[in-house]
C-alpha cells in the first residue's frame, strides 16, 4: 500500500499525531508527512505511506495556500493564540485602506525571519525548545515568495486573509510582521492550509472519513502529477533501474527540465529522475 493521503488535520492535533493515526488506519509499516502544520492549524497535511515516504520532499516543495485570521492590537510570544500576550494597544485605529497598503508591502519576494517557536534547529536543538526555556537566539532572514494576499473579512480587531505562498513561508511571522507594519501588533487566532500544489482541502479527508473518502487517496503517480512523465525502455530501463543515468532522447531536453516521473514501457511509475545536460540522473527508485 504505497499511497499519499490528503488529510484534513484536526485542530490541536500535532502533525506527528496525525501521521501516527493515519498509519494505524491503513495498517502500514512506514509513514511520514510533507510539510508540518502547527497544532493550532487545520487543513491539508499530506501523509505518505510506505514507498510514498520517498516523495515527501517533492510534495513539500510545492506552493501552498492558507486562510488566516489575525487579531489586531495584541502580540504574543508565539505569534499565535497559544502564547501569552507580550504587548497590547488600547484601541485599534486601523482602517481597511491602511491594511491593504500594509499587505501590499508583503507580496512578492520578501525576507522573512522565522519565529522562535519553530522546528528550525540550532546546534541540533529545535528553536521552540530554546524558546520554552526563555532563550531567544538570532535567526537569519529567509527568502520566501508571497504570490498574493487577499482580504476575505475585516471586523476590527479581526482580519481574515487568503495567502498564496512558496514553501518555507511562516504565516505566523507574516501575521506578526503585518501587525508591526500597522503599528498595533497582531497574532494568529485561526489558520487553515487550503492547498499544497494540486492537493486541495475540498478533496481532503478527516481521520474519521478515512479510508473511505477515495478522492483523498493518491497513488504515487497521481501524487506526482505535477512532474512531467518520461518513458524509459529497453536497455535504458535496465540501466535506470540499477540507478545509472540514461540519455534523454528525442530532443526532449527543453520539454523536460528538472525533476521527472520515470515510467516503463507500460506506463508504470518506477522512479524519479532529474534531467541534466541531456541525461536523466536517477534520484529515487520505488519498490513496487
Amino acid at each position: 500500500m504505497n499511497l499519499a493521503v490528503n488529510l484534513n488535520k484536526n485542530l490541536h492535533n500535532t502533525s506527528h499525531d496525525a501521521v501516527t493515526a493515519t498509519k494505524k488506519i491503513f495498517k502500514v509499516r512506514k509513514a511520514g508527512h510533507a510539510g508540518t502544520l502547527d497544532p493550532l492549524a487545520t487543513g491539508v497535511l499530506i501523509v505518505c505511506l510506505n514507498e510514498a515516504t520517498k516523495i515527501t520532499g517533492y510534495l513539500a516543495d510545492l506552493d501552498k495556500e492558507y486562510i488566516m485570521t489575525a487579531k489586531l492590537g495584541e502580540t504574543t510570544d508565539t505569534y499565535d493564540a497559544e502564547g501569552p500576550a507580550v504587548r497590547r494597544v488600547g484601541k485599534v485605529n486601523v482602517g481597511l485602506s491602511e491594511i491593504e497598503e500594509a499587505l501590499a508591502r508583503f507580496t512578492g519576494e520578501i525576507q522573512q525571519v522565522p519565529p522562535m517557536y519553530s522546528a528550525i534547529k540550532r546546534e541540533g536543538k529545535p528553536l521552540y525548545e530554546l524558546a520554552r526555556q526563555g532563550i531567544e537566539v538570532e535567526r537569519k532572514p529567509r527568502k520566501v515568495t508571497i504570490s498574493s494576499i487577499s482580504i476575505l473579512k475585516f471586523e476590527s480587531p479581526f482580519l481574515t486573509v487568503r495567502v498564496a505562498c512558496s514553501k518555507g513561508t511562516y504565516i505566523r511571522s507574516l501575521c506578526h510582521d503585518m501587525g508591526e507594519a500597522l503599528g498595533v501588533g497582531a497574532y494568529v487566532t485561526e489558520l487553515t492550509r487550503t492547498r499544497i500544489g494540486h492537493f486541495s482541502i475540498e478533496n481532503a479527508a478527516t481521520l474519521e472519513e478515512l479510508p473511505f473518502k477515495t478522492e483523498a487517496i493518491y497513488s504515487l503517480d497521481a501524487a506526482l502529477q505535477h512532474l512531467p512523465s518520461v518513458r524509459v525502455e529497453g536497455d535504458d530501463l535496465k540501466r535506470a533501474k540499477n540507478g545509472n543515468p540514461v540519455k534523454l532522447s528525442g530532443g526532449r531536453q527543453e520539454i523536460h527540465k528538472g525533476f521527472v516521473r520515470l515510467a516503463d514501457a507500460g506506463g508504470r511509475l518506477f522512479g524519479i529522475g532529474k534531467t541534466f545536460g541531456g541525461l536523466i540522473k536517477i534520484e529515487r527508485l520505488f519498490n513496487m
